[in-house]
């Protein structure tokens, strides 16, 4: 769905892109991650062509990026921009029109989403009236009712509680299995797992990683077992395994009061050969192998960048 090739953009003499060059396919959801200052924001607004790049070319579905393809990208920023004398209704109907929906066309689809939401009735609220999140909600109804097929969600959960946050990540997944592509911005790690199918990594104004969730968590997978072993002296048996394995004390939770550590297992072994090492020492009763967090993955990539 969008294809950008070797993208630099300086702003006098501090690059904010080094040559980025990403691919996000159609119909997911792409976690664009990385520190402040990485080159998020200046990404986000090259597309939505508020500015333009110095070098490099960017693709939607094909052809490339021009003024006509603004109605074929919804964007809700960070920074919110709705007019706070304004009522909610008028100034989503002016929104929605901006969008090139007829006044028709965008009363019905609002009235549609506010029956959704459960919010007709702030239909003629202004907006200093509402909450930071009641806003918020408002934004993403006009962000999304002209049926974008590329989505830009720049910290979409700022300002919701967790039932909201939960209701608007279910509208997000339900964009895209209806087809839209989005692209997610957010410093919510646990959001990205949740969401992401492919993950983009900026850091100091370059990409440094590039991929599927599940592609890149075997790539930093690092073989930890998280293990439960039901034995009679926990004692005896965890300074056994230390003297073979790499081994430390767990913390989770099960239904039963076992040995719980964590091992180290070699990257040409197979897990079948680690079980039944084992169990010489007791019965197995949990036995999981770690995946690597997306806060886990981005901490490793960064560090590795740095060096």
């Amino acid at each position: 769905m969008l294809r950008i090739e070797n993208v630099s953009k300086s702003y006098g003499a501090k690059q904010a892109l080094k040559g980025v060059s990403i691919s996000i396919p159609k119909g997911s959801i792409c976690g664009l991650l990385g520190p402040n200052g990485a080159g998020k924001t200046t990404i986000i607004r090259i597309l939505n062509q508020i500015i333009l790049p110095d070098s490099g070319k960017i693709y939607l579905d094909g052809a490339l990026l021009a003024p006509k393809h603004i109605a074929a990208i919804g964007y809700l920023p960070e920074e919110r921009g709705l007019y706070k004398n304004m009522k909610v209704g008028e100034q989503a109907l002016y929104l929605a029109q901006l969008k090139g929906l007829s006044k028709g066309e965008a009363t019905k689809r609002l009235r549609y989403w506010f029956d959704k939401f459960d919010i007709a009735d702030w239909w003629h609220k202004k907006i200093q009236e509402l909450s930071k999140g009641m806003a918020q909600k408002i934004q993403f109804i006009v962000t999304v009712l002209h049926r974008p097929k590329l989505l830009i969600f720049d910290e979409p959960f700022s300002g919701f509680d967790p039932v909201n946050a939960a209701l608007m990540a279910k509208e997000i997944l339900q964009l895209r299995d209806e087809g839209a592509t989005v692209i997610f911005s957010t410093h919510r790690m646990e959001s990205v797992e949740e969401m992401c199918d492919h993950i983009v990594l900026l850091h100091r104004s370059e990409k440094i990683l590039e991929g599927s969730l599940t592609s890149l968590q075997k790539q930093f997978q690092s073989r930890v077992f998280e293990i439960g072993l039901q034995t009679t002296d926990k004692k005896q048996v965890m300074a056994k395994l230390s003297s073979k394995f790499g081994v430390s004390e767990a913390h989770f939770q099960t239904q039963q009061d076992e040995l719980k550590f964590h091992l180290q297992w070699d990257l040409d072994k197979s897990s079948n050969e680690l079980i039944q090492a084992l169990q010489a020492y007791g019965e197995i009763s949990h036995f999981v192998a770690a995946i690597p967090t997306v806060n886990e993955i981005f901490m490793k990539a960064v560090n590795v960048h740095i060096e």
